[in-house]
Parts: structure tokens; C-alpha cells; sequence
């Protein structure tokens, strides 16, 4: 099977896109609309992403010193072809109105188009952190902000970053440094918005410096004083900022002044080799701002506030939410990526004969790798998890068109399930499909370790996965101290609800029933789990094993996923007289044999509340 050919089922035999149409937004598209964007995506991926994937990763972006000591970043010519590829076919777009110059796209159909892109070369990228910064604009910015920055990102013209992390400050969010004071006496009056000036610095910017567009609109957070100066501790006083690399007037053009933002140094990455990740200075004095109708007196990084000061995560968290499926889907594209190049290999690769009663017989010819059982284990576990973390990515993306195209119970349902899905959603594929393209370096043998196969720029790709738009340890905090517990438990029943739905649908196959039943035992071990964890109701007792209780839902969830498609496939092919259908049977029963068991060794240190690892004091290690 073919990515394509996935895709087409999943988006169209189990979850039925096609049915949105029949929705007042999405009343102008059909199936012929869907598929022409697919059509589309997967050529611009193949001629303008594909072949230049080891070109990126070895001509690393650089940077040279300008007359003025500020420095440049050079890129290959391969990442501005793409770029322009990529915003030529209106995808930074896809979801908006037509009116904003958008296709109206559902988000399902616009995920599942740019996991082409994501599987050619993530590290060329395509506008996620673009699209999501335009979003945010377009939720939380007043109508010039929308005009000037948010419709020019989604033009192309511009792009966008997100802004959050410092170096004395990663995840913890509450410690950030930069703060934010008024421009003058009438900052307020700015027609683009509340103009401050900031000063501080921003470290692992995706993005953060090119010459892949006209200007780059920083999102930033920051904090801004209280009456007496002073930085207001924790997370109450951080607001968020447009922060643009050039200045622009009211129309959107530049004004010939570059804003006080200057690039301090790249990181240099293990994967995303492709992609600039940058060290930011805001307000240093490198650019000082004097000019283009600004008195001058201040100083710092000229930006505009977004939304209501003190506001900045919330309006944050808007862009976050929507980059952490992307990320999963990056993450399921990689193992997705390698685990076809290791397909191909295992299909051409002779080694070794058939064991026998007797033994190998040296003298029959050699067969390809693909006939060895540990070979086919490999590529199974490969296919249960990628092919099924795609099904996770599409069904979320699926929930967000019913949260904003269903209305009533329907939409605040669909609400719901996001939350608690979204944290399995980024870090189930950033750790399993992390684990695919491990076992795609082992079915390449030594072969798979040097640079002459793809397979490991894959899982150098991938790695990143685990740690960006919030770690792995944080997504399990989130799920088991919030998520299961929001609205009395409500999302965690929805789901249930949903689950056993799925069961029951699968008792209607013989094949499956055996593992609907399992799926069954592992949700009642689940919720079991989630009471004894917060049996005392103490947070450091019940989240001191929160990864482990993320390993365990999250495999209970893909387990539910596999089920529901499996028994998709078997209504449209009983006979499984397809290969397509045989692959489909063939992972479910791999995910329920092999994987789904191990969630009972994870859930028995969550019941228990086990404090092996949050006991042990540091001078032990």
C-alpha cells in the first residue's frame, strides 16, 4: 500500500469526510475538491520536497557576518523552491474563509495534505508554525492585526514564529524573563495595537531568522511590570506580543526600519537539520528603533500587544494546541518514511535461507530478508504504529471540523475528546513511531547506521519529536493531572462511551471479537488506574508516575483505533481477499498481541502509586 492509498481510506472509508460537506462551510467541496488538494500536496512533496530531504540535512543553514555585524542565514536554494511550492498552492490557507482568500478547507482534509510534505522532508517543513501563528492572529488580534500580519502570513509574504522559551527558562514558562514596557505616553493609540517595547531573549525560535519571505512576525511572550516595576512572579502577568522582524505601516508594507530583533546564534540540531533554530536578542540595541515615525526616546524591540495584557498564555495555548497534532503527524510522517524505505530494503535485500527441519540448507539460493519472521515482526510493529498513529492524527483533526462545524451537544463533545486526546495525540507518535524508525535501522543492519540509507536522518528527525510543544513528561502531567480529570471526569467517559461502541460494532466479526474484549479489560484496568493514582488526592503521589500512565492510555487508545478500523476494513472487504485488508487484520492483531499486554506493567506502578523514582534523593545517583 501506498501512503496515498491510506490516506484515501482513512479519510474516506472510516471517517467519511465526505459526509462534510453536507455543512454549510463546507458546502462548496465534494469528493473530487478533497482529492484534487491531495493530488496536489503529494506532487509538490514529491518534486520539490523528496529529493532535496539529504541535501538539507548536510548543507546545514549557516550564518555570514553583515557591514553592520548583524549576521545572515544562508539556506539552500532547494528551501526557498519549496517554500514557494508550498505557499503557491494556498495551503498556509487551507481552513480559512474563502473571503480571507482561504479554501475553506476541512481541517482533516488540510492535515492529512501536509503529511505529504512531512513525510518527503520534515526538515524543509512546510508553514505549521505560520498557519498556527496566522490562526491565533485571526482568534485573538483586532482587525488591522488580521489584516497586516495575518493575512499576509497566510499569503506567503510573511512567515511566523512562536516565542516562548528562554534559556534559563524551557518549559517553565512562569520563569520567563522578557519584559515588555509601554512605548510613551500614547502606546495605547498605535493603530496597530498597544506598542511596547521589549527586552530579553528567546532561545530554540523554529525559524527564528531566513530569507525565505519579506518578514518574519514573532509571536512573543513576555511580562510586563507591575506599578512599582517589578515582574509579577508565575505565569498572571505574562501578555502576548507581535513582535515583527521589519516594521510595517497600517497597510502592511515595510517601512524601510528593522525592529530591534537580532539573531544571537544558531542551535545545532542532532535532526531538522534543514530548519533554522535560532537564539533571538530583543532589545539589545543592535537595530535601535528611531526612526519611521517613532520618537525614539525608548528602547527595545517595538511590539504589539495581542489580546489583554496579563492574557498572553491563553492566546498562546490557541497556537499550541493546533501545533502539537502537528507535531504528532510529523512524527507519525517519519516513522511513516522509514518504515517504507525499510519495507523496500527487507523486499530486496537476500540474506540467509529458510529455517528447516534440518537446519538451513546451505545449498538453496538466498532468500530476501521479508521471509524471516523477526523481519516481518519488525515491519509489523513498524505498520501497527504508524499507520495507526495516522488514524489517531486524522480522527483528532476530524474532531476539530465537529467542534467548529457541528454545533450544539455534537461540537462540545468533539470539544471535549480533543482535550483528552490531544496530549496521546503529540506524544504517542513521538515516542512509537520514534521506536519504528529505530527498528528501520535494524532491518537495514550496519547498512541502516551510515549515511548511505535514509533511515537514519529518520530517526534523527524524529527525536526531536518527544521534546518540542511541551516534552513528554509534561503532555503525561497534563493528561493525568488535568486532562481525565476536567468536567468531573466527563472527556474520560465520552471516551469510554466511544470505545465500547467500537466494541460493540466488532462483535459482529469473529475476527475481531477477541479483541474487542481486550480493548474492554484494558479500559476497566484504565480507569482503575486513574482512581487508585488520586486515591489520596496528593498531586506529587498521583503524577509521580504520569509517563508510564501516558504509555498505558495511549496504547489503549491506538489499541481502540486499530479495532475501529480493522472492523471498517473487514465491512468493506469480509472475504479480506485484498492485500490492503490482510495488512489492515494483519497490524490490529500485531497491536493486540504484542502490544496492548504491556500496559498492565505500567499501570501497576501508577495504581500503587509507586515512589521509586520520586523517593530516591540525588545524591543516590
Amino acid at each position: 500500500m501506498t501512503l496515498r492509498t491510506t490516506i484515501d481510506f482513512l479519510l474516506h472509508d472510516w471517517l467519511n469526510t465526505s459526509a462534510l460537506t453536507e455543512r454549510e462551510r463546507f458546502v462548496d467541496h465534494s469528493r473530487e475538491t478533497f482529492d484534487a488538494v491531495l493530488d496536489t500536496c503529494e506532487r509538490i512533496a514529491r518534486e520539490k520536497y523528496a529529493p532535496f530531504n539529504r541535501l538539507v540535512d548536510v548543507e546545514e543553514p549557516r550564518t555570514v557576518t553583515e557591514p553592520d555585524g548583524s549576521l545572515r542565514v544562508v539556506l539552500p536554494a532547494a528551501t526557498l523552491e519549496a517554500h514557494k511550492a508550498y505557499a503557491a498552492s494556498g495551503m498556509l490557507s487551507a481552513a480559512q474563509d474563502f473571503e480571507v482568500g482561504g479554501m475553506q478547507l476541512p481541517y482533516s482534509v488540510e492535515a492529512a495534505a501536509n503529511a505529504f510534505f512531512a513525510c518527503a522532508s520534515v526538515s524543509i517543513g512546510s508553514g505549521m508554525l505560520t498557519t498556527g501563528n496566522a490562526n491565533l492572529l485571526m482568534a485573538h488580534g483586532t482587525d488591522l492585526q488580521r489584516e497586516v500580519f495575518a493575512k499576509n502570513e497566510f499569503s506567503g509574504r510573511f512567515s511566523g514564529t512562536m516565542c516562548l522559551s528562554e534559556p534559563q527558562a524551557g518549559s517553565s514558562l512562569s520563569d520567563v524573563a522578557t519584559r515588555a514596557m509601554p512605548d510613551g505616553e500614547g502606546f495605547e493609540a498605535d493603530p496597530l495595537g498597544g506598542r511596547y517595547r521589549l527586552k530579553g531573549n528567546k532561545m530554540w525560535i523554529s525559524s527564528g531568522e531566513h530569507e525565505l519571505t519579506d518578514n518574519i512576525i514573532h509571536l512573543v511572550l513576555a511580562k510586563i511590570p507591575d506599578a512599582d516595576g517589578k515582574l509579577v512572579p508565575g505565569t498572571r502577568g505574562i501578555s502576548l506580543f507581535i513582535v515583527p522582524k521589519k516594521l510595517v505601516d497600517t497597510q502592511g508594507a515595510l517601512t524601510g526600519v528593522r525592529n530591534d530583533v537580532a539573531l544571537a546564534g544558531l542551535n545545532h540540531k542532532l535532526g531538522w537539520r534543514g530548519t533554522t533554530n535560532t537564539l533571538l536578542n530583543f532589545g539589545e540595541g543592535t537595530f535601535p528603533v528611531g526612526q519611521g515615525g517613532y520618537d525614539g526616546k525608548g528602547s527595545g524591540a517595538v511590539g504589539y500587544l495581542v489580546g489583554q495584557p496579563g492574557k498572553g498564555l491563553q492566546c498562546m495555548f490557541h497556537m499550541m494546541n493546533e501545533a502539537r497534532i502537528g507535531v504528532g503527524i510529523a512524527a507519525t510522517m517519519l516513522g511513516m518514511a522509514g518504515y517504507y524505505a525499510s519495507l523496500d530494503y527487507a523486499r530486496n535485500r537476500p540474506q540467509g535461507r529458510p529455517m528447516g527441519v534440518g537446519g538451513k540448507d546451505a545449498s538453496q539460493p538466498q532468500v530476501a530478508i521479508i521471509e524471516h519472521a523477526d523481519v516481518k515482526r519488525m515491519l509489523l510493529a513498524q505498520k501497527s504504529y504508524c499507520e495507526g498513529a495516522l488514524a489517531l492524527e486524522l480522527y483528532c483533526a476530524r474532531l476539530v471540523d465537529e467542534h467548529h462545524t457541528a454545533g450544539g451537544a455534537t461540537a462540545d463533545d468533539a470539544r471535549l475528546l480533543l482535550e483528552v486526546l490531544t496530549p496521546i495525540a503529540k506524544s504517542w507518535p513521538s515516542e512509537w513511531c520514534l521506536e519504528a524508525n529505530s527498528l528501520a535501522i535494524q532491518i537495514h543492519g550496519g547498512y541502516g547506521y551510515t549515511r548511505d540509507f535514509p533511515v537514519e536522518q529518520y530517526w534523527r528527525d524524529n527525536r526531536l519529536n518527544m521534546i518540542h510543544e511541551g516534552t513528554h513528561g509534561i503532555q503525561a502531567t497534563d493528561l493525568l493531572g488535568r486532562k481525565v480529570l476536567m468536567e468531573e471526569g466527563r472527556g474520560l467517559k465520552l471516551l469510554a462511551a466511544r470505545m465500547t461502541t467500537s466494541i460493540a460494532h466488532a462483535a459482529l466479526f469473529p475476527a475481531l471479537a477477541v479483541h474487542g474484549a481486550a480493548l474492554g479489560l484494558a479500559l476497566q484496568q484504565v480507569a482503575v488506574a486513574t482512581q487508585k493514582a488520586w486515591a489520596t488526592g496528593n498531586p506529587t503521589e498521583a503524577l509521580a508516575n504520569a509517563v508510564p500512565y501516558m504509555q498505558a492510555f495511549g496504547h489503549t487508545v491506538l489499541a481502540w483505533i486499530w479495532l475501529d478500523v480493522a472492523t471498517k476494513a473487514l465491512e468493506h472487504d469480509p472475504a479480506q481477499s485484498s492485500p490492503a485488508t490482510q495488512g489492515r487484520m494483519g497490524a490490529a492483531r500485531f497491536f493486540f498481541h504484542y502490544e496492548l499486554p504491556k500496559i498492565g506493567a505500567w499501570l501497576s506502578v501508577v495504581e500503587s502509586r509507586d515512589t521509586t523514582c520520586a523517593a530516591l534523593p540525588d545524591d543516590a545517583f
